[in-house]
């Protein structure tokens, strides 16, 4: 998906709708702002440890993303 994609599906619901994405084992947390970080595709990861993950150095194989992380509560 990208962030035209996002935008669009986004328009279609109330603008004051609380946003959400998956708790760290189950359950909803709300999302911390959108920020953008280089990351490499890893399609051979593990199902748990998700398709990119995030790199400090352009290889050439990294690209920009948009990520909206959950909010981590304190334990």
């Amino acid at each position: 998906m990208k962030v035209r994609d996002l935008i669009e599906a986004l328009k279609k619901f109330p603008e004051d709708m609380t946003v959400l994405t998956d708790g760290y084992e189950g359950g909803f947390e709300e999302i911390r702002r959108p920020k953008i970080i280089k990351v490499k595709h890893e399609s051979e990861n593990p199902y748990y440890d998700g398709e990119y993950e995030s790199v400090e150095e352009n290889d050439g194989n990294s690209i920009k993303a948009v990520v909206i992380s959950r909010n981590r509560r304190p334990d």
